[in-house]
């Protein structure tokens, strides 16, 4: 088994020597001449060092092998990596816990100069800023991405990602990892919060608007307040077979073109700067290692001019954990061929000397290291880290500034889902007494989840001072004599995310007796990545057993999920008056959830994903429609029944809307049109209230098996009560098309019908057209 092993990683590795092919680039930037220059002055080595990225760890002072405190660069080391290998990146937080804008300032400063005076070429520093500056200390925390997708609000993403880039070049970092494109289709995948969704549009959509606050709208000059955007995980990384983290993926052609490279590619022409690669496997094949997918449809059919990184140690994985290289060294020539131009080896000093024997061993070409370098470069140039290479954090003066809590504060509002509202229980009045309960009640960390602070989260109860607990947000609220706290269920803070202490129910319950309404606050503690992978979806027993007992008291239950994933809680649900989703919404979560709940704010969000019922039943709502429909005739009984617990896109309001008139403006089209449809929304109840109105088509036909409805466009208004305001959608003919068998797009002549709300119309395509390539162009 070892030797086919290594002749397996031999092999591909001279497959993926002679298939690359280096085509000079086009004038993709005004850069490209001085990058020229400066590639013809530039050794071997020093190429070779533009290709690595090493963990800020290895540079830090330390004693017994723990950084010092407070955290300072050991000198010598940053010599000899930046000095010696001269490397082109470094990235991480300090000793694994966030820092303050001046801390940083002067670390990066340091390495900078070292940097500059080895090579003359500034080296470029990243970091995970996933819902705000969440490595800074005192920077303002948004939603997880989950959240901000069930804002439907593109101006709010783009809003808050203006506001992270502004906070993370305050730190003096001008790259954020972020934002992440896979799509949450599984629910067990422990990193479905970092998506916006389930749905590809979506995640499209959100996924522009995000690069687009991130880094401006010209990918060749990068602003003082922006930062180079990091799209991930390019591809495929949110549907493992399993639901475990850096697990494979099974994911047919149709599908991984039609649905999972979508946003991708939508990012890519907003001008995304850089993409980082799935750490995990597609079909069979390590994505890391996949020419195909890195060279030939990222940099070829979508034109990606950018940067390629690798994420953690994964090009070591190809060989310690995917058994598809026999050694390091030949890891490293399988992921460069494959198309990678930086990789990510925090620890691995290995890696120059490696690769420069690769090259002189001619396994891998300097057409390969030359286009790697040219776009490393190109970026940096793009990011003004030439010309200013360092800046100064007391100029950000407007870091964590009220407007900045005011947008995050917002975008908390706008995500909150209210699922279920028996009998108008919400909102609640002011002079009611309530008990909270519930082991995500008093906890900034549950609030916001993992990459806060820490990577797994943990650090934030002792650290976060923006904003207050769901606990505190509702003293402060209606007055703490209003308010009974008695979690029954808590988190061992110091174990696993899912591990609990020895529940006190009885205390719940006999606290519930003072109490005119319950607030059940449940859910998850933090956790990222791995770490947070799980064997059940089912809501923790303790917390079912503490909603249950809480039940009985006939007091009305208000359930409250604080979840980074869909926990079922099917049989506590018909326990419950009221449930809401509140995903993880950042720091102003508390204010946010008890303005909602005595009615202050009038919830909008939608969920952005399909909520099971059953952990043997998981569908997303663009099921094909055999998964659903009743028996056929004759003897056999082959019903399918995909009942889920909420549908994609449910969201209810303190107010109500109707929906009327709903028009197009082409009943009958050609594939090249823009069809423009209008609809009418008025909001006939007695309190102003926001409102997502969604779009969706279904196709009657198809030469493969159509989805049962998709998302085409979405709109969030604004209406005072009585208003009526007319919504109008612009929605291009061919974004109606499909993967075909043949991996092209394909619109087909036939019959189409649209759904907004209550109104729904027939619309007909009259001649099928097939594109030749997959932008369409």
């Amino acid at each position: 088994m070892k030797t086919k092993n290594l002749l397996t990683g031999f092999t591909l590795l001279m497959i993926g020597c002679m298939s690359y092919s280096f085509t000079p680039p086009k004038e993709v930037s005004p850069y490209e001449n001085q990058i020229t220059q400066l590639m013809s002055k530039m050794t071997l080595d020093e190429k070779i060092g533009q290709m690595s990225q090493f963990a800020v760890d290895l540079v830090l002072k330390t004693k017994d092998n723990v950084p010092v405190e407070p955290v300072q660069l050991d000198m010598a080391k940053v010599d000899h990596i930046l000095g010696h290998l001269k490397a082109g990146s470094i990235l991480n937080v300090p000793a694994g816990v966030t820092q303050y804008p001046a801390t940083w300032e002067k670390l990066i400063s340091q390495m900078q100069q070292v940097a500059i005076k080895t090579t003359g070429i500034p080296m470029i520093y990243g970091i995970d800023a996933i819902h705000g500056g969440t490595y800074t200390r005192g920077a303002t925390f948004f939603p997880q991405e989950v959240g901000m997708g069930a804002t439907f609000n593109r101006e709010l993403v783009y809003k808050g990602a203006q506001v992270t880039a502004y906070e993370t070049r305050a730190s003096d970092i001008p790259w954020n990892f972020s934002p992440v494109l896979d799509m949450g289709r599984m629910p067990c995948w422990p990193r479905m919060w970092e998506t916006y969704g389930e749905d590809t549009y979506l995640n499209s959509q959100m996924g522009v608007a995000c690069v687009e606050g991130y880094q401006g709208k010209d990918r060749n000059k990068i602003g003082m307040d922006n930062v180079a955007a990091c799209l991930k995980h390019f591809v495929g990384y949110g549907v493992p077979v399993s639901g475990q983290d850096r697990t494979p993926a099974m994911i047919p052609q149709i599908e991984l073109r039609e649905r999972h490279l979508k946003p991708f590619a939508e990012a890519v022409e907003a001008g995304a700067l850089s993409v980082m690669v799935n750490s995990s496997i597609v079909n069979d094949l390590p994505v890391h290692a996949n020419h195909y997918l890195i060279t030939d449809v990222l940099k070829g059919e979508l034109h990606f001019d950018g940067v390629v990184v690798t994420d953690w140690q994964d090009i070591n994985n190809l060989y310690v954990r995917d058994h598809i290289a026999g050694n390091d060294k030949d890891a490293i020539g399988l992921a460069i061929n494959a198309g990678i131009d930086m990789a990510m080896v925090p620890y691995d000093t290995l890696f120059c000397k490696d690769l420069k024997e690769l090259v002189l061993e001619k396994k891998v070409s300097m057409a390969r290291i030359d286009d790697a370098v040219r776009r490393i470069l190109r970026m940096k140039y793009r990011l003004g880290l030439f010309a200013k290479p360092t800046w100064k954090s007391t100029d950000y003066t407007d870091f964590a500034s009220a407007d900045h809590k005011k947008i995050a504060q917002e975008a908390a509002d706008e995500s909150i889902t209210l699922l279920k509202n028996t009998d108008n229980i919400l909102p609640l009045s002011k002079n009611a007494k309530i008990l909270v309960t519930g082991p995500n009640a008093n906890s900034m960390r549950t609030l916001n989840g993992g990459w806060t602070d820490s990577w797994q989260g943990d650090k934030t109860d002792q650290i976060e001072t923006n904003g207050i607990t769901i606990l505190k947000a509702l003293q402060d609220k209606v007055g703490a004599a209003n308010v009974i706290y008695e979690p029954g269920v808590t988190y061992n803070m110091n174990g696993q995310y899912f591990e609990e202490n020895t529940p006190d129910i009885d205390k719940a319950v006999a606290a519930a007796k003072d109490a005119d309404v319950i607030v059940a606050c449940v859910g998850e503690n933090s956790y990222a990545e791995t770490p947070g992978n799980l064997n059940d979806l089912q809501l923790s027993r303790n917390q079912q057993d503490l909603v249950a007992a809480l039940a009985k008291t006939g007091k009305p239950v208000i359930l409250v999920l604080n979840e980074g994933r869909p926990r079922v809680f099917s049989d506590i649900e018909p326990l419950t008056k009221g449930v809401i989703d509140m995903y993880l919404p950042g720091s102003y979560g508390g204010l946010a959830l008890a303005d909602i709940l005595y009615g202050d704010v009038n919830p909008s969000g939608r969920l952005p994903f399909t909520y099971p019922k059953y952990t043997n039943l998981l569908t997303t709502y663009d099921y094909k429609p055999c998964e659903n429909r009743a028996t056929m005739n004759g003897t056999y009984f082959y019903a399918a029944d995909n009942t889920v617990q909420y549908s994609f896109g449910t969201g209810l309001s303190y107010t109500t809307f109707e929906y009327s008139d709903l028009t197009v403006n082409k009943t009958h089209f050609m594939p090249s049109d823009d069809l423009v449809f209008t609809v009418n929304v008025k909001n006939t109840g007695k309190v102003a209230g926001k409102d997502a109105v969604l779009l969706f088509t279904s196709e009657a036909v198809a030469s493969i098996t159509p989805d049962n409805r998709r998302l085409r466009a979405f709109e969030k208004i604004e209406l005072a009560p009585g208003e009526t305001k007319t919504v109008t959608f612009k929605v291009k003919a061919s974004d109606l098309a499909f993967i075909g068998m043949d991996n092209k797009w394909h619109l087909e002549k036939g019959l189409f019908t649209v759904h907004v709300g209550t109104q729904a119309l027939k619309i007909y395509d009259d001649a099928t057209h097939i594109w030749q390539n997959y932008l369409k162009n």
